[in-house]
């Protein structure tokens, strides 16, 4: 029998199964792809005690976020936009200075850290992926290369160097021992303190129907019910939300101690609490129709690239995030659809997808080939994406947009 990770309640069996995938951050060099790669079941839970959605967890996540991990968030120009204007937000609200100190757990490439640092005011990032985190360090941002978990937030206290802000960015849902997680949260935070986290929103995901977004880095898939009963078993209370345009829709959470008494609990919370209800989040038949409309995506893609391919057009991919892992190896689409992909992090070029083994090109091949076609993985920023990739126009080149649902796009 199988368990909550967040509650410990017994599973019902999964709802959804995308069949068996490598982990989606595994790119492969030439060498590898003659290679055994390991797969994993891509199977989907729904706890009805606590409404968490989740994975089993096969792969551990030092095996995951390695010295190798080759996400750098430094390469969406509108992700860097986004972090700005947040710390420009969060000074503004709440009058960090000088004085203060801004944890960030997963702190990457010090995309976001370099803006508090800007305004001079203290940072420390926590990342266990080496190769960002060198990256952070070059820009002169402090980054302890570890894992974030109750041990790191112990010698935190015990030193006594807790922090006024505590940033966590698509982190939470990375991490199968939520329970750790959180308590760390709770003990590294300051009595005043104040946590933001942001995580995609499971009822957008739901709505939209973005299933590539379910790989074995996420375990966990959140809505603000799962989440706030998450919070609340380790004495920590949500008391605001905003909802974010980000990762194809994405909320934002701001956490406090039960028993500070300085920051008012939001309207808004109670909304978007509401909004989830009347989804249907909290109802397992929503789920199972969720699984067919995958399905049907499914099809769909693999009709319109059948038809492209049948009139002798060329494909190629733009992009190569784990979401569009997840989506290539699910449909199974490979080298006879998608000649190559080709993607602007120098760390992924010559390099082949998980799975699908389809080659990583720098971006100026698709100005010398002129393909008939680009599908677009990363979705949630294809408009910047068919903004970048215009001049497609001059051969009268298309593109295919995936999710929600399968759109094709003149250039």
């Amino acid at each position: 029998m199988k368990f909550c990770r967040s509650c410990r309640s017994p599973l019902p069996g999964p709802f959804l199964d995308l069949g068996n995938s490598p982990l989606s951050n595994g790119y492969l060099s030439e060498e590898d792809t003659h290679a055994m790669e390991p797969y994993y079941p891509l199977e989907c839970y729904y706890c009805p005690h606590c409404s968490l959605v989740q994975l089993d967890e096969f792969e551990a996540p030092d095996r995951i976020f390695s010295s190798d991990y080759a996400y750098f968030s430094s390469y969406s120009s509108s992700w860097l936009a986004h972090c700005k204007a947040y710390v420009a937000m969060m000074v503004k609200r709440f009058g960090y200075d000088r004085d203060s100190l801004v944890l960030e757990i997963a702190s990457n490439d010090g995309y976001l850290l370099q803006y508090f640092t800007e305004q001079h005011i203290p940072v420390r990032g926590v990342e266990p992926a080496a190769g960002t985190a060198e990256a952070a360090i070059a820009k002169g941002i402090p980054t302890d290369i570890t894992f974030f978990n109750t041990g790191y937030a112990e010698a935190m206290a015990a030193r006594d160097d807790r922090a006024d802000l505590i940033i966590g960015n698509n982190v939470l849902a990375h991490n199968p021992n939520l329970n750790d997680f959180v308590e760390g949260l709770r003990i590294a935070l300051k009595p005043h303190g104040i946590i933001t986290m942001e995580f995609p929103h499971l009822l957008r995901l739901m709505a939209n129907n973005q299933f590539d977004t379910i790989y074995q880095e996420h375990y966990s898939y959140l809505s603000l019910n799962s989440v706030q009963y998450l919070f609340n078993a380790h004495q920590l209370e949500i008391f605001d939300v905003d909802e974010l345009p980000t990762h194809g829709g994405s909320l934002r959470i701001y956490v406090k101690h039960k028993t500070d008494r300085v920051h008012e609990r939001s309207s808004r919370v109670a909304e978007v609490l509401d909004k989830e209800r009347r989804a249907g989040l909290l109802d397992p038949v929503t789920y199972e129709e969720f699984s067919k409309r995958v399905r049907a995506t499914k099809r769909a893609l693999l009709t319109t690239l059948i038809a492209i391919k049948d009139e002798g057009k060329t494909i190629v991919g733009y992009g190569a995030p784990a979401k569009g892992n997840t989506l290539l190896n699910y449909c199974g689409i490979r080298t006879d659809f998608l000649d190559y992909t080709v993607d602007a992090n120098p760390h992924k070029q010559n390099l082949f997808l998980p799975g699908t083994h389809i080659p990583i090109r720098h971006p100026d091949r698709i100005r010398v080939d002129r393909p008939d076609y680009i599908l677009i993985l990363p979705w949630n920023i294809g408009e910047e994406i068919m903004e970048q990739l215009s001049f497609a126009s001059e051969w009268g080149g298309k593109f295919i947009i995936p999710i929600p649902e399968v759109r094709v796009i003149d250039a």
